[in-house]
């Protein structure tokens, strides 16, 4: 696939961690940490995104997501497209710098 034709697509993670117990929060931080460490924006606490250049990045991000999942809790991947992003509405509220940023970050890829 030539470079024109590859596909922006952006990974969310959305998770729901227990958070009860010193290890259980030490788990939940640790995903956190790992998350953005490997380039995504927190949108909300549990809530975080990543742009991919194409299917196959989106795979390789999941993989990774998986292989860092913690014991516990429910964590969920949902990929859309960058039209689909776009349309996204903020109700409440104000986007973060991050949020403000990523859509010109794309440019670049």
């Amino acid at each position: 696939m030539r470079a024109e034709e590859t596909r922006v697509l952006w990974l969310f993670v959305f998770f729901d961690l227990p958070v009860g117990t010193k290890p259980e929060r030490r788990a939940a931080t640790r995903f956190r940490n790992f998350l953005k460490d490997d380039g995504y924006m927190m949108l909300q606490w549990s809530v975080y995104a990543r742009v991919c250049r194409g299917e196959e990045a989106v795979d390789k991000h999941v993989q990774r997501v998986t292989k860092s999942l913690p014991k516990r809790g429910s964590v969920r991947a949902l990929q859309v497209t960058d039209k689909q992003y776009a349309r996204m509405r903020l109700l409440l509220g104000e986007a973060s710098k991050n949020e403000r940023v990523a859509p010109q970050q794309m440019v670049l890829l």
